[in-house]
C-alpha cells in the first residue's frame, strides 16, 4: 500500500518537474518517493527473515538477558571542603524554598 501511495506522490512530483515552474528539487523527490515506499516492504521482509531464523535456531521464545549494570558508588563529600551558598541570590532562593516546604508541611498536618 505504501509503495502505491509513494509512487503516486512521485508521479505528482514528476508532473511538477515537467511543468513551467518545476525545479530539480522536484526531480529529486521523483527519485526519493519510491524509496520511501520500498522501505516498509523491506522492513517487513527483514523482520520476517529474522523471525524465521530465530524459530529455526529455537531461540524464538527466549527473552534476551539484560546486560549487567555496573554499580557506581555515590560520591562522598570531601572533608576538607565546606559546603556553603556563596551566591546570595541562590541562598535566598533556597531559604524561600525551605519556607514554602515548611508551610506545606504545616498545612498537611
Amino acid at each position: 500500500m505504501s509503495l502505491l501511495v509513494c509512487c503516486g506522490l512521485a508521479w505528482w512530483q514528476w508532473d511538477r518537474f515537467t511543468s513551467a515552474n518545476g525545479t530539480f528539487q522536484n526531480l529529486g523527490y521523483v527519485l526519493q518517493w519510491p524509496l520511501f515506499g520500498l522501505f516498509p516492504a523491506f522492513m517487513f521482509w527483514r523482520i520476517r527473515k529474522l523471525r524465521l531464523k530465530a524459530e529455526a535456531d529455537g531461540t524464538a521464545d527466549e527473552k534476551p538477558k539484560p546486560a549487567p549494570v555496573a554499580e557506581v558508588p555515590a560520591p562522598r563529600p570531601r572533608p576538607d571542603v565546606k559546603v556553603t551558598d556563596e551566591d546570595e541570590e541562590l541562598a535566598a532562593y533556597n531559604r524561600y524554598l525551605r519556607e514554602l516546604n515548611a508551610r506545606d508541611q504545616q498545612a498537611a498536618e
